[in-house]
């Protein structure tokens, strides 16, 4: 295969992917217990899990390779920068606001990611996803978040 078809061959790069993140599974959690079957110690889980997406990722980059290939389309780079800066943002603001107006502040700059924004979509996917977020991790699984930066 020439190195141009190889270069914008989605199925190979996303082979390369798997492969990588699976490896980086595999030697970070190497330190780790790993148990048995029985009785799984804390690598156990990492340790499978990153040797089935080496093996994926083997099989996806071959498909790429030898098979019909799909080519990369454009970046879409106001995706990657909004999401990006959301997610930093609803870090930077679970100390200062509080759980909540982090969502808040995540979720709307999550849709603005996308090239169409209808306000009335907006406010129910918010209230459905903070409602599930709240009951979930604060009265679900009791993370000790506050609320606002008041409660």
């Amino acid at each position: 295969m020439k190195l141009g078809k190889l270069w914008d061959n989605a199925d190979f790069w996303a082979g390369v992917m798997f492969i990588t993140f699976g490896v980086a599974a595999v030697f970070f959690s190497r330190d780790y217990p790993m148990g048995s079957a029985m009785r799984m110690g804390p690598g156990y889980f990492p340790h499978y899990l990153g040797i089935l997406m080496t093996l994926f990722g083997v099989i996806i980059a071959a498909k790429g390779l030898f098979g019909e290939r799909e080519r990369i389309g454009k970046w879409a780079f106001r995706p990657l920068v909004v999401l990006g800066v959301g997610i930093i943002l609803f870090g930077f603001a679970m100390d200062s606001f509080g759980f909540i107006p982090s969502l808040l502040i995540l979720i709307v700059l999550s849709t603005l990611a996308g090239r169409e924004f209808k306000l009335p979509e907006v406010i129910l996917l918010t209230v459905v996803l903070v409602a599930g977020a709240v009951g979930v991790f604060i009265y679900g699984i009791g993370l000790p978040y506050q609320l606002f930066w008041w409660y």
